[in-house]
């Protein structure tokens, strides 16, 4: 049975792990979304699928790119968390 310690730790672990996947594809859109709500100012084009497209394929990119580092990055969680279970 886990102690009270351990769910702590990996409550904390499981907090980093989302910040660390979660983040840069977050940071990047909001990023994107001031850049063209920028030029929709500018512009006073007001169409909702110009903001959208540009964010799907950034999130897409991050996901080509990234896929394979997030998906071991959540493995080596989920295997620690089974691993602590066992122990």
């Amino acid at each position: 049975m886990l102690e009270q310690y351990q769910l702590l730790d990996i409550l904390r672990e499981g907090i980093w792990v989302t910040i660390k996947i979660g983040g840069p594809i977050l940071i990047a859109s909001m990023a994107i979304g001031v850049i063209i709500a920028i030029f929709q100012a500018a512009t006073q084009i007001h169409e909702q699928s110009i903001s959208f497209i540009p964010k799907l394929i950034l999130i897409v990119v991050f996901l080509l790119i990234g896929g394979n580092w997030m998906l071991n990055t959540m493995q080596d969680f989920t295997r620690m968390i089974f691993l602590q279970m066992i122990g």
